[in-house]
């Protein structure tokens, strides 16, 4: 989970790659570096944030080169294991996404031949591989050297003696190529591009490309030619700029009306509904891994309550690894970033196991565009943050509007009940809207209660999942202990944990669960544990059994994860706050999960 980037062309490379890199830290902050050729190679890399490097960067002239920022797989994030790494006689430089599974037993052959590693890493293996097959020109070393790594990858490397060039190869590690005029760019991630082109070109698992200023070409592995236009992004980089807001977090989630607004626009899929109609399947199983996981619960709800049809979720880590199920669900993958490396896994599995495969994800273009059978897009917009918000929202969005024409394909929706379905739909960017404009006294509440150590979301039906993603939002950014539960299992074991240091989130909306909600937040109470309710406007009642109440706009039961779900962000990002929290970059935390 680290981020590439790579220029060629004739301005000066350090401050592009940098001012690019920056706006990939979210990928990785253990450390940073850069590989740039002048009339030699030179190398110079630090360890933590990209602004520790900036600082200490001496002036490098060259006009072509490659950086990184780590976060850290194989060895302590320190200046030795920071990447570029170059081989002994100071040549090649290289970096990499990803993880080579073999490399222990590469590193003993090649220390065995003279070979010597400066780093506790499986990276530098590669370089040092490239050093020992070189032929004289780095494409073809590549196409030898490559077969030779076993797991999963993104390279970029250059040479002193192959003036303008870089050379990149991909195997389930994302990489873009950015096409300019008299320049050529590479990098994990196309908000790292976006000041300087808008048109990319995807690579590809197994492709490699090599990169001059005058030219771009792609091949696979085996030689292959390969032949693909680039696609204009219209994200612009004011995107990726935080517009006036203290956090990208912040601003992200104060965009999720326009992002619900967006993906209500858009097409619910890129195929024909009907072509599922009533017995064409008999189950749907979700497939996802972390806040994607929680909307993949959120969708078996929703699936089960809207188009009747049986459903369940399950972690992409242990879907791709567990023993085929009977019957032939339909296999949706939830992704964002279309890139983690379990759900792409999951997905594969799929495809073996017989099972067709729908995903929705964010990106245009990603992995996992090409490795299901169907896609459904988000249209969420850029996100940075490392904390999911409105992909989140822009999910469940998704969600509603696939269970909406798959109850009318399956003949368990009437028209009229589907129209009517759509019309509360359109009124979310109000209801989310109407959570934004109460933020203050979100803050309020945050304020009170974020000294505390621990804390549990309580949720029932649909809003329990969203009781998950509650706590995951604050444990992750505010570093409070969470923990969300169904209300129901209070008694089977989380209630010895409850006290009077112990706030108690509990979402309790009016719907069919509502009076078994209030007794389980009466059991809380009697235990001394403040409670803070999320409560229908207008629900005055639960006043008296709790200690604060957030309110959010009163909507159709099923649809009220959306207005929850942003009271929940904004009490995670206010806590985070006033912890003097690192929002945007949590420890130990990335973007987008690439390796396993």
């Amino acid at each position: 989970m680290c981020g590439i980037v790579g220029y060629t062309g004739s301005r000066k490379a350090a401050p592009l790659l940098l001012d690019s890199l920056k706006r990939l830290e979210y990928r990785g902050y253990d450390s940073a570096g850069v590989a740039i050729v002048d009339k030699k190679l030179r190398i110079h890399k630090d360890k933590g944030e990209i602004d520790n490097l900036r600082e200490s960067m001496p002036n490098i002239p060259g006009v072509y080169g490659i950086a990184h920022t780590r976060w850290a797989t194989h060895g302590q994030p320190t200046k030795d294991n920071a990447h570029p790494f170059a081989d002994c006689k100071g040549e090649i430089a290289i970096i990499h996404n990803g993880i080579i599974e073999n490399y222990l037993e590469l590193k003993e052959s090649l220390i065995k031949k003279g070979h010597k590693f400066r780093s506790e890493t499986d990276t530098e293996t590669f370089v040092h591989l490239l050093e020992e097959n070189y032929t004289g020109d780095l494409e073809s070393t590549f196409r030898k050297v490559l077969p030779m790594m076993k797991g999963s990858f993104a390279f970029a490397a250059v040479h002193s003696k192959e003036k303008g060039k870089i050379v990149v190869a991909r195997k389930e590690s994302p990489l873009v190529l950015g096409i300019g005029e008299g320049e050529n760019f590479a990098a994990s991630d196309i908000s790292a591009l976006l000041k300087e082109t808008d048109r990319v070109i995807a690579l590809h698992d197994n492709e490699m490309a090599v990169l001059t200023p005058e030219s771009v070409e792609i091949t696979t592995f085996e030689g292959k030619e390969v032949t693909r236009r680039p696609e204009r992004i219209k994200w612009t980089v004011e995107d990726a700029e935080r517009g006036g807001y203290e956090h990208f977090m912040l601003k992200e989630i104060f965009e999720q009306p326009q992002a619900v607004h967006n993906t209500l626009l858009g097409k619910v899929a890129d195929f024909d509904v009907n072509r599922f109609g009533r017995d064409a399947f008999p189950s749907i199983k979700i497939v996802a891994c972390g806040t994607s996981y929680h909307a993949a619960l959120a969708g078996k709800y929703i699936l089960e309550d809207i188009a009747k049809v049986p459903t369940e979720a399950q972690l992409a880590s242990e879907y791709r690894y567990s023993t085929a199920a009977f019957g032939r669900p339909l296999v949706l993958l939830i992704s964002q970033s279309g890139e983690t490396t379990d759900t792409l896994g999951a997905a594969r599995e799929a495809r073996r196991r017989g099972r067709r495969s729908l995903a929705i994800t964010n990106y245009v273009g990603s992995s996992i565009t090409r490795e299901a059978d169907d896609v459904i897009y988000t249209r969420a917009g850029l996100e940075i943050g490392v904390a999911a918000s409105k992909t989140f929202l822009t999910q469940l969005v998704s969600l509603y509007l696939l269970s909406i024409q798959l109850g009318l394909a399956r003949r368990t929706l009437s028209f009229d009940e589907s129209r009517k379905m759509k019309e509360e739909l359109r009124l979310m960017p109000r209801a989310v809207q109407g959570v934004l404009d109460e933020h203050k006294k979100i803050q309020k509440i945050a304020k009170k209660y974020h000294k505390a150590r621990d804390m549990f979301f309580l949720g029932r039906n649909v809003n329990y999942p969203i009781a998950l993603e509650g706590a995951l939002k604050m444990k992750e950014i505010s570093y409070i202990h969470a923990e969300g539960y169904p209300a129901g299992e209070l008694k089977h074991g989380p209630l010895a944990l409850v006290g009077e240091k112990t706030p108690i989130v509990a979402v309790a909306i009016k719907d069919h669960t509502y009076e078994k909600m209030l007794g389980n937040i009466k059991e809380v109470s009697a235990r001394s544990s403040p409670v803070i309710a999320i409560a229908s406007e207008g629900d005055r009642d639960i006043e008296k059994y709790v200690d604060d109440v957030l309110y959010v706009p009163d909507v159709p039961a099923i649809f009220t994860p959306i207005p929850v779900t942003v009271v929940l962000q904004l009490l995670a990002y206010y806590a985070a706050k006033e912890r003097g929290c690192s929002i945007d970059k949590p420890r130990h935390l990335a973007k987008s999960v690439t390796v396993e």
